[in-house]
């Protein structure tokens, strides 16, 4: 049996703010805004547009409950880990659109890592994978 994670609801407090930050300042492809409601979109976003890799859905929050958990999902551990094939390059970008590193880059058995926050203060592992 062959599956995968094809996607994860990620909340969001609003979707153009979230849509500027991960297509506008992480380079990120926007794959689908479809309104559902005068307050709901179904919005996904992907590191690229290879129908390989894992998706984004940006949920916004919808109630208080929800509210209080965007940023924190995870209860402060590392949430996402997106791999690179140019840790170097993609720190470079991540500095220049303001992004703010929590963790310059350090080399470890499975690739070089450096940890960056999202604009709600998710924390992602940037990997540049050992090559092989």
């Amino acid at each position: 049996m062959k599956r995968m994670i094809a996607q994860l609801s990620l909340l969001v407090r609003d979707y153009d703010e979230a849509i500027e930050f991960y297509v506008g300042k992480l380079g990120f492809v926007l794959l689908e805004d479809t309104p559902l409601s005068a307050t709901k979109r179904w919005v996904v976003a992907a590191p690229s547009a290879d129908a390989g890799g894992c998706r984004l859905l940006l949920a916004k929050a919808s109630d208080e409950e929800q509210v209080r958990r965007v940023g924190d999902q995870t209860g402060g551990r590392v949430f996402l880990f997106l791999h690179t094939d140019d840790i170097a390059r993609d720190r470079q970008r991540l500095i220049a659109e303001g992004v703010r590193i929590v963790r310059e880059p350090v080399t470890q058995p499975y690739g070089t890592v450096l940890v960056f926050a999202d604009l709600y203060g998710n924390l992602w592992d940037l990997i540049q994978p050992v090559a092989g």
